[in-house]
């Protein structure tokens, strides 16, 4: 029985133009041309005998088959690589690519990255922050570490730690707070999240706000707390993350009353195997959540 070989060049165009999501950004990464790029692509997917992309509006999007592939070849890629460092002769090191949304990344895991390069100084991490929408198989990511429910499809979630939301604002809005409805004289800044200001409202026994009261959406926590900080409105927002702020006094918390509507989490495609560094990662991080 005669086998059908890929040339690797194939493999290697789909990868980098999976990860960049565009022919262009693929083609100046392996120093050849678009047009190249695009054949190689062609070739693989008729030699699969299905599509690995559909062209949209802002560029490319990869099919579910293409999906599945991608994960696979990252793997393998980074083993290759591993493998030829090991006949060099050179100290075999690993890749982890990580993705984090903002808010735990400035709040918890940066102060914490010397710590973690201390311990596995052979780990190369390549950290990319999200604002918790994310797509790990597109992206190439080992890891997420995201916040919600941990139920994501087709996806493994182990937890880290809790994220009570509390109001959070700056020291002169802070004043003129003597009880949860004064908070009512302020705009509300709060994440996508429709229900955060009405759920912590009710479990401090404050009113409900009307449909009508002014709320300013940030798609990041991280600049809601620029906006709190510059007096703005009140921000709703998982406390354990700002400490570095409230250390410094740039906001204050008014009120004790908090709610837990999520979650951090530690999530990996189910169809991405865990490597050496992927698990040395999750022992870290948990135990550093746990500590």
């Amino acid at each position: 029985m005669t086998r059908s070989y890929i040339p690797l060049n194939s493999l290697r165009a789909f990868e980098a133009a999976a990860r960049h999501l565009s022919f262009t950004h693929a083609a100046i990464e392996l120093n050849v041309t678009h047009s190249a790029i695009s054949q190689q692509v062609k070739a693989l997917e008729e030699h699969l005998h299905c599509q690995l992309f559909v062209r949209v509006s802002r560029g490319l999007m990869l099919t579910t088959e293409g999906e599945n592939l991608l994960p696979v070849l990252n793997d393998s890629f980074d083993r290759i690589a591993g493998m030829l460092d090991r006949f060099s002769g050179m100290q075999a090191r690993e890749k982890l690519k990580l993705g984090v949304v903002g808010t735990f990344a400035t709040g918890f895991l940066l102060p914490r990255l010397a710590h973690f390069q201390r311990c596995y100084p052979h780990i190369d991490l390549q950290l990319s922050t999200h604002n918790n929408r994310v797509d790990p198989a597109a992206e190439g990511l080992d890891y997420t570490v995201r916040f919600g429910s941990g139920a994501w499809h087709g996806t493994e979630a182990t937890f880290l730690c809790d994220a009570p939301l509390t109001p959070l604002c700056s020291p002169a809005l802070a004043a003129e707070l003597q009880n949860p409805a004064d908070i009512l004289k302020f705009t509300l800044l709060r994440s996508y999240r429709r229900d955060e200001w009405s759920a912590w409202l009710q479990a401090a026994e404050g009113p409900t706000p009307s449909p009508t009261h002014l709320v300013m959406v940030f798609d990041s926590s991280i600049t809601m707390l620029e906006a709190a900080q510059a007096g703005v409105g009140v921000a709703i927002a998982p406390v354990n993350m700002f400490t570095h702020l409230l250390n410094s006094e740039r906001i204050v918390r008014p009120f004790d009353a908090e709610i837990t509507l999520g979650s951090y989490w530690l999530t990996r495609l189910q169809s991405r195997p865990e490597t050496p560094a992927m698990l040395d990662f999750s022992a870290w991080i948990t135990g550093q959540c746990r500590n």
